[in-house]
């Protein structure tokens, strides 16, 4: 392990390679501030650069990209509650609310904190443990799969604040936006009403930028906000948590990272489920009613399970050859132009490129460190500018980043149809995180539903048969049982309140 890891260290420290990793995170950042461009945008803009460079380099400036518009996204998410990728979405909950309260600086510098700590122990499991991670995910099959989702969907239905009913229709609201397209196994359509820019399904990109940023910008057109910004220069003070802030963020930030590159290092899943779920796991541990009004935990937890994810995703991408999303299939091809050959040969032939692209990913997160941290100020003086200019801003990107995506005006009236039918949840104070997380998660869950039926005969008792689905089942089945016993809880003291009430 020493000999690799010196290796490693000797190749992400030569020339070539500090720059280009240099290049990434940096262009990863700006490009993550930017509401709706996203990571995959970025990296196939740059793709056509990794021709006239060595795989090493190339794999070294995309990794950057990759976690780089991660601590981008997070920013515009805060400040503007635009997630500027999807997997920031999570942290528009309670990040933007701490904006508003005048935390933003806080926000900001907790938010690169968390993903530091993330990314680090992502990058350990990476260089420690990718062997073990790489055979536990083999195991997981359909069954285990529909089970973890089944889990994933119980849990959305506890990240949604009030009424559990809201919660649940939320999530079955985004299953149902989820199955639009094509039938994965009959390539029968659905709900596409003849549109074929529907045939491949709602993008999550116009999802999330609809739901979040049109919305937003909507809601707040005709209110006067203004935003407690400390006038001056931004201190590194003034950025500072409280003592009380910085010790409620340590343990999210540890269970977060165990989260996140747990749910990374399985192929198909990634940061957007990790970061839901180790938010749902702090609002179950933590006092509910704080959260989505500005609670830290709800944002540090989130930050480092997706950037921990962000790092174990390349342990099924090299070790195994399976790309987990599409920005890892990108990944995979760069290997492939070099004539490398994916998989678990690249540990033993290949082993500066494995190594020196893990240790690049030290480097490249202590660089997004010095970088992040210096610019908060500049990122919180946004909230300066003036509305009025904000709104045209954020929402000609949204549509320049549906555009570069997806070409057609289609997508952008699809942006536009979701931002109306955001704006009238937020009146109907329905969730929408519950919802996105439905949209993600219910097409893997009926895909890996039936795939499960297909391999058993239609057998029912195959997804109670081995010990992974029958945990996961398990802690399904308790989070049934303790959301229903709060909401008795609940409603037993709003009924003895009620009483207490009347009888004075």
């Amino acid at each position: 392990m020493i000999d690799n890891l010196t290796l490693g260290l000797q190749t992400a420290l030569m020339p070539e390679n500090l720059f280009f990793c240099f290049l990434g995170v940096f262009l990863g950042t700006i490009l993550g501030v930017i509401p709706g461009i996203g990571v995959l945008v970025s990296i196939s803009l740059l793709f056509p650069i990794t021709f006239h460079i060595g795989p090493t380099p190339a794999l070294v400036m995309l990794a950057g990209i990759y976690y780089g518009t991660t601590y981008g996204g997070s920013t515009s998410a805060i400040l503007l509650n635009v997630p500027g990728t999807p997997s920031s979405a999570v942290s528009c909950l309670d990040g933007h609310p701490m904006a508003q309260q005048g935390r933003a600086g806080t926000a900001l510098l907790m938010t690169t904190v968390a993903s530091f700590f993330g990314g680090s122990v992502g990058i350990l499991l990476l260089t420690g443990f990718s062997p073990m991670i790489a055979a536990s995910a083999l195991e997981f099959g359909s069954v285990e799969y529909f089970a973890l989702m089944v889990l994933g969907l119980i849990a959305a239905s506890t990240i949604a604040g009030g009424s559990a009913a809201k919660g649940v229709s939320m999530v079955l609201f985004g299953i149902l936006l989820g199955i639009v397209g094509s039938d994965v196994y009959t390539g029968q359509l659905r709900f596409t009403f003849g549109q074929q820019a529907l045939f491949d399904g709602i993008s999550v990109i116009a999802l999330a930028m609809g739901i979040f940023g049109i919305a937003e910008v909507v809601s707040s057109v005709n209110s006067v906000k203004t935003a407690s910004i400390p006038p001056g220069r931004i201190t590194f003070r003034s950025m500072l948590p409280s003592v009380s802030e910085f010790r409620a963020s340590v343990m999210p930030m540890i269970r977060g990272s165990g989260i996140g590159s747990f749910f990374g290092a399985l192929p198909g899943t990634g940061g957007l489920i990790a970061a839901y779920m180790s938010y749902a796991v702090e609002k179950r541990i933590g006092d509910e009613s704080r959260f989505g009004k500005g609670a830290i935990e709800g944002l540090t937890g989130p930050e480092s399970a997706n950037n921990a994810a962000d790092q174990t995703a390349f342990i099924p991408t090299l070790t195994l050859g399976i790309p987990g999303s599409p920005t890892m299939a990108i990944m995979l091809g760069v290997l492939i132009i070099h004539g490398i050959e994916p998989g678990p040969l690249v540990l033993t032939e290949q082993p500066d490129l494995f190594w020196g692209l893990v240790m690049s990913f030290w480097i490249g997160n202590l660089m997004l460190l010095v970088l992040n941290i210096p610019m908060v100020g500049l990122w919180v003086r946004l909230l300066r500018v003036p509305f009025q200019l904000m709104f045209p801003a954020i929402v000609m990107f949204i549509v320049m980043g549906v555009l570069t995506t997806y070409n057609g005006s289609l997508q952008i009236w699809m942006v536009l149809i979701l931002g109306a039918l955001g704006y009238l949840m937020r009146y109907l104070a329905m969730p929408a995180a519950p919802m996105i997380l439905g949209f993600v998660l219910g097409p893997l869950m009926e895909e890996h539903f039936r795939r499960a039926l297909l391999l058993s005969g239609g057998e029912f008792g195959t997804f109670i048969e081995g010990p992974i689905a029958q945990v996961c089942l398990a802690l399904s089945a308790g989070l049934l049982i303790l959301n229903f016993v709060g909401s008795w809880r609940r409603r037993a003291a709003r009924r003895q309140s009620e009483a207490g009430l009347s009888a004075d």
